[in-house]
C-alpha cells in the first residue's frame, strides 16, 4: 500500500516547470555575484566588481525570461512564485547591498542603511505574494505593482559599476564620507535608503 503513494526520488525537481529553471538561473547568478564581490574585497582586483555587476544583469535577464516563459507555456504555480521571490531577494536585495559594502559603504550608518534596503526588499516581495490575487481583481493577472519592484535595484548596481569604472570606490567613493557621532556615513549609501523606501511605498507601477 505504501509503495503506491511513495514519492519518487527527486520528485520536487520533477515537478519544476521550464520557467522555474530560469528562476534558479536568476538565483545562481545572484549568488555568483556575491562570490565575485567577496573576491574583490579580498584581492582589490576591480575586475571582480565588474563580474558582479554583469552577473546581476544576467540575473535580471533570467528574471524577465522566467515570466515570459511561464506565460508562453501557460504554466504557473505557487512553488514558482515562491522560487521567484526567493531568487529576487538574493539577486536584487542582498547582492546589491553587498556590492555597495564592497565598494566602500562600510561605515556603521552605511550598514544600517544597507540592512534597511534588504529588509524593504523582503517586505516588498512578501506583500506582493499575499496581495497578488487581490491586485489581479480576480482575473489572475496583476495589473500593477504597489511600490517599485525589487529588480529596480539594478539601477543602483549600474551606478556602482560607473563609480568602479572611474576608480571612485573605497576611499574615493562619490560624495566622500561624513563623521557622525564617532561613526561614518557615506552619503552615496542614501540611494539604497531611497530605493528601499520606494519599494515599500504605495506608489502604483503599471505592470508591463
Amino acid at each position: 500500500m505504501n509503495s503506491g503513494t511513495q514519492k519518487k526520488p527527486f520528485s520536487m525537481i520533477r515537478e519544476f516547470h521550464l520557467a522555474d529553471w530560469f528562476t534558479l538561473g536568476n538565483a545562481i547568478c545572484g549568488t555568483a555575484a556575491l562570490f565575485s564581490t567577496i573576491t574583490y574585497v579580498q584581492t582589490e582586483s576591480i575586475r571582480h566588481i565588474y563580474f558582479a555587476g554583469a552577473l546581476v544583469l544576467a540575473a535580471l535577464i533570467f528574471d524577465v525570461a522566467d515570466g515570459r516563459v511561464a506565460r508562453w507555456r501557460q504554466t504557473s504555480s505557487a512553488l514558482g512564485r515562491e522560487l521567484d521571490s526567493l531568487a529576487d531577494v538574493i539577486s536584487f536585495g542582498v547582492t546589491p547591498a553587498i556590492i555597495g559594502y564592497g565598494c566602500g559603504m562600510q561605515g556603521l550608518y552605511d550598514r544600517i542603511i544597507l540592512g534597511y534596503f534588504v529588509a524593504c526588499g523582503v517586505s516588498r516581495l512578501a506583500r506582493y505574494n499575499v496581495t497578488a490575487e487581490q491586485l489581479s481583481g480576480g482575473t489572475g493577472k496583476v495589473k500593477y505593482f504597489e511600490g517599485t519592484p525589487i529588480p529596480s535595484s539594478i539601477v543602483l548596481v549600474g551606478i556602482l559599476m560607473a563609480a568602479a569604472y572611474l576608480g571612485d570606490v573605497g576611499e574615493y567613493l562619490w560624495f566622500g564620507k561624513i563623521p557622525v557621532f564617532g561613526h561614518v556615513l557615506h552619503p552615496l549609501s542614501l540611494m539604497f535608503g531611497l530605493s528601499g523606501s520606494l519599494m515599500v511605498s504605495r506608489i502604483r507601477i503599471p505592470k508591463i
